[in-house]
């Protein structure tokens, strides 16, 4: 009995509270960081092992509303355009566009106000 009474006398030596919790939320925080970069790698693999620095040949190059679930799509694979429409009914291609030059052609410049109200006002001959 008395080799009994000397065991739980003696205080056996825990780690402190404040560095396990600190630990435990620090292991979290890493196991939450891991698992969220696999989910967005897994998602955006394709992006990651497709392109690698070259220049992607699909682009949609201009989109324009026309209402209700209804648009008009200006696509370029490579050097060829295409209008495609895109309705409730389907997607449709409306028409091959002549082939694009190594620039994009620049739109003429809006006329300024003063340009309009000038000629707005002029007589007309």
């Amino acid at each position: 009995m008395n080799a009994a009474t000397n065991l739980l006398s003696v205080p056996s030596p825990l780690p402190e509270v404040g560095f396990s919790v600190v630990r435990v939320f620090g292991s979290l925080i890493l196991v939450l960081a891991l698992f969220l970069g696999a989910v967005w790698l897994f998602k955006n693999w394709q992006r990651v092992a497709i392109y690698k620095g070259r220049a992607p040949k699909l682009n949609v190059l201009e989109v324009k509303s026309l209402g209700n679930r209804h648009a008009l799509y200006l696509v370029g694979y490579e050097d060829q355009r295409f209008l495609i429409s895109s309705s409730p009914a389907g997607v449709n291609l409306l028409t091959h566009l002549p082939e694009a030059d190594g620039e994009p052609v620049a739109a003429a410049p809006a006329p300024t106000f003063a340009q309009s109200l000038r000629q707005t006002l002029a007589p007309k001959s």
